[in-house]
């Protein structure tokens, strides 16, 4: 009797703890934790990422997953990582190397988990928002480190001007991609007259473009970001808005060209190829032509399966024809082009599937209203800034692709659900 007394205070916190109704809440937090501390730690992010995945696991109907894992959008992801553990039989690296290549690539098995789990749940805006809150606090931290270089938390070796964590190219990434996903709730609060809130995203908006025109900001995210804002135009505006905004764009980006920080890129980037061409130097723009062609050479050499997975460093180990203080003797694993670094691996196939993947994924975001948007814009940013890195594999653009995706993908799955539970409208 006074055990059964004792043990009753426990029964109904190990029924909460039981019931499927508690972690699903329990996962969306660890899901806007991990989108928040995404602009700021690797570590947080691997710690959330792994609790929401232990927390929506517990929720999860496995049979109909099973039924929701053949469509292509959610089997891409795990043919993908299938390539890349299977890529390690015939890989010529070492095994330490084989199992560090795979580890980039689980994050895409996630992909569909956040599919499944946020076709459901009703609080996807909630990581959406706090990617961008915390996007926004990084903006206000990086212009006081910019006036501040002390302010930061980078070593003394290590500090950057403007970076007040991790580095400026990751940071980049995501002020671009906040400043062109505000186009839409702009355009929308605009036409219902809500000018208030309008101008403040206006505002927001130009503190990102401001610090990465004034501050620091990846070539990368130069070139792709009136790209995207291009794509924007096509899907949303009408073609009068549309050359409006071209010339505006021309007169912005002319008086860009022209300041000084502008000027100083192009003639290092100048510079860079010359010093590349006539000495041999390692230097940015010459690495990237040195890196391309070699992982040509590699591809011809094994087009069908490619070399293996983690094999990229021994290649370029042997391909070294100089010493490490040239261009031609520098050793890496990383080609900074994400086709090239998945054709060597896994040949053809590697890129079928990496295409493939891209191109469902964006299907699946054709529809209209912000979250569409938010969804294909994550999508074109790593076509686009895969062309000069490989960002799939990399961990923070990774890491913004599979969150990015997966909760905007499961918030459009939601709706279409919602739509044909509806039925048709009837006239």
């Amino acid at each position: 009797m006074n055990a059964s007394v004792a043990a009753s205070p426990t029964m109904p916190v190990l029924r909460w703890l039981l019931n499927p109704a508690f972690w699903v809440p329990a996962a969306d937090v660890f899901a806007v934790l991990t989108a928040l501390a995404l602009p700021w730690s690797t570590t947080l992010v691997s710690i959330f990422a792994a609790c929401w995945l232990g927390a929506a696991a517990l929720t999860f109907d496995y049979r109909a997953y099973g039924q929701f894992l053949k469509r292509p959008m959610c089997f891409l992801p795990f043919a993908m990582f299938g390539l890349a553990a299977i890529g390690t039989l015939w890989s010529d690296a070492p095994w330490h190397d084989r199992i560090y290549a795979v580890g980039p690539v689980v994050k895409f098995l996630l992909v569909p988990a956040l599919f499944f789990h946020f076709r459901r749940s009703s609080r996807g805006t909630w990581v959406v928002v706090a990617f961008f809150v915390s996007c926004v606090l990084l903006m206000l931290t990086s212009w006081i480190t910019a006036f501040d270089p002390a302010f930061t938390l980078k070593p003394a070796a290590g500090r950057v001007c403007g970076v007040f964590v991790k580095n400026y190219i990751d940071q980049s990434q995501e002020f671009a991609l906040c400043v062109v996903a505000l186009a839409y709730p702009v355009m929308t609060l605009l036409k219902e007259n809500k000018r208030p809130m309008a101008w403040l995203l206006v505002a927001l908006a130009l503190g990102f473009i401001a610090f990465m025109v004034v501050v620091i900001a990846s070539r990368t995210a130069l070139v792709t970001m009136p790209i995207m804002l291009a794509v924007f135009a096509l899907r949303h505006l009408q073609w009068r808005s549309i050359v409006v905004l071209s010339v505006v764009t021309v007169i912005a980006g002319l008086a860009w060209a022209v300041t000084p920080r502008m000027c100083r890129n192009v003639e290092t980037l100048s510079r860079d190829f010359e010093l590349y061409q006539e000495r041999n130097e390692p230097t940015s723009a010459g690495l990237r032509i040195e890196f391309w062609t070699k992982s040509l050479h590699f591809i011809r050499e094994a087009p069908v399966i490619g070399h293996g997975t983690g094999s990229i460093r021994g290649l370029f180990e042997k391909a070294a024809t100089s010493d490490a203080a040239e261009a031609s003797g520098q050793i890496v694993a990383n080609p900074h082009n994400q086709t090239l670094s998945v054709a060597i691996q896994w040949g053809i196939p590697g890129v079928i599937v990496l295409y493939a993947m891209w191109w469902f994924h964006l299907l699946l975001f054709r529809g209209d209203g912000l979250v569409a948007w938010i969804g294909i814009l994550v999508v074109v940013q790593n076509v686009l800034s895969s062309l000069f890195n490989s960002h799939l594999f990399d961990f923070h653009e990774g890491w913004m692709y599979v969150l990015g995706v997966g909760v905007a993908g499961g918030m459009i799955l939601k709706r279409e659900a919602g739509a044909a539970a509806d039925g048709p409208v009837k006239s």
